[in-house]
């Protein structure tokens, strides 16, 4: 029988994606509230939105997904944080690309911008946020 999970990191990885796609729901969900019924500019929508998602994010990785409970979590926050402004800023300049330059949909724009930010939050979070 195959093993899916053989390590602590492979469940790490997986939890990751599972708080990232709670992250995704919630991101979309709230730009689309933001943009569609409330009519914020689409930038501030996104923006909004992805703040609001990353804190939910940064609450669960560090409970469920890193167990990082024992270490101080302003310190945390304080690592995590500009790491999610970064992400923030890629994620406007993939949105920008896709959607004002080639004239994508801006929500599928929105996936690209996931797609290409999911490597950079990863490697940076678990390797400097909740190490």
């Amino acid at each position: 029988m195959i093993q899916l999970i053989d390590s602590f990191t492979d469940l790490v990885f997986l939890r990751f994606i599972a708080v990232g796609l709670a992250g995704v729901l919630i991101n979309f969900l709230l730009t689309f509230v933001f943009k569609e019924i409330f009519g914020f500019y689409k930038y501030v929508a996104n923006s909004s939105a992805y703040l609001l998602a990353i804190s939910t994010n940064f609450i669960l990785n560090r409970v469920w997904t890193f167990h990082a409970t024992d270490a101080i979590w302003i310190s945390q926050a304080m690592r995590f944080f500009p790491i999610a402004l970064t992400a923030l800023c890629i994620n406007h300049i993939v949105v920008y690309f896709f959607h004002d330059c080639l004239k994508s949909n801006f929500y599928l724009s929105k996936i690209y911008a996931v797609g290409i930010v999911f490597g950079w939050n990863y490697i940076m979070h678990s390797s400097f946020t909740f190490q």
